[in-house]
């Protein structure tokens, strides 16, 4: 595959990925997904202006790592710095989403911590905490954020949304879905009672029985089978 025929591909899985969280209820006319630009320091990424129910092609922009766009006019979303900035810090990271879900950010709200209840939650690591509430439209905060990520695969933000990250779409896809269903399941959970976690020893143990490509594969055709059934 020719690298132009890589970008294009890689362009098609954004569009699909966004369309597929946002039929999930995980994106909203706001959420944006991002991926490296093979061979080069660009970012593709979803514009400000598409609409998320209604992806194309066209709709996928590149941009620089100061949000700049690269060959055209039409500009990212503000919150670009999402992005960037753990570009940035995370050199394995090649794919980051951003969402708005209903579930864990209900949690982030209550200030309750995404806890380990389901054994899908055992490959998301620790899910750190933006504690700051606020729209990450500036680089200071894109700063801010990728350093409480740190080394993690997920960090929600207080009254606001979550990041996913991976080393490509496909895992950032995943750990976006798998955030989701694991804080759907423990906020319904607490309303019967206390919550029961998942221990070290099960969460070493079943991470690395889930956290592998064709398992993560699975995740990605179920829900982009039910995209092309309408």
């Amino acid at each position: 595959m020719s690298q132009e025929q890589e970008v294009v591909t890689q362009m098609q899985a954004l569009v699909d990925a966004i369309t597929m969280l946002e039929r999930a209820g995980i994106i909203d006319f706001n959420g944006h997904v991002s991926a490296r630009v093979p061979g080069s320091d660009y970012v593709m990424i979803n514009s400000g202006a598409s609409v998320r129910s209604a992806m194309r092609l066209a709709d996928i922009i590149m941009i620089d790592m100061d949000g700049k766009p690269v060959g055209g006019e039409v500009v990212p979303p503000m919150e670009f710095h999402i992005h960037t900035e753990i570009y940035r810090k995370r050199p394995d990271v090649n794919a980051v989403v951003h969402s708005h879900p209903l579930w864990s950010t209900v949690l982030s709200m209550a200030g309750q911590p995404v806890l380990p209840v389901i054994m899908q939650a055992a490959v998301l690591g620790e899910v750190k905490r933006f504690g700051k509430i606020a729209s990450i439209n500036k680089k200071i905060l894109g700063e801010q954020l990728a350093a409480e990520l740190g080394d993690a695969r997920v960090v929600t933000l207080k009254n606001h949304g979550a990041v996913a990250v991976g080393a490509n779409i496909l895992e950032a896809f995943v750990l976006a879905v798998y955030l989701e269903e694991t804080a759907q399941r423990q906020h319904l959970a607490m309303q019967a009672g206390s919550v029961t976690q998942l221990s070290e020893a099960e969460i070493a143990i079943i991470s690395h029985n889930l956290w592998k490509p064709n398992l993560l594969q699975k995740v990605w055709d179920y829900h982009y089978a039910k995209l092309r059934r309408g």
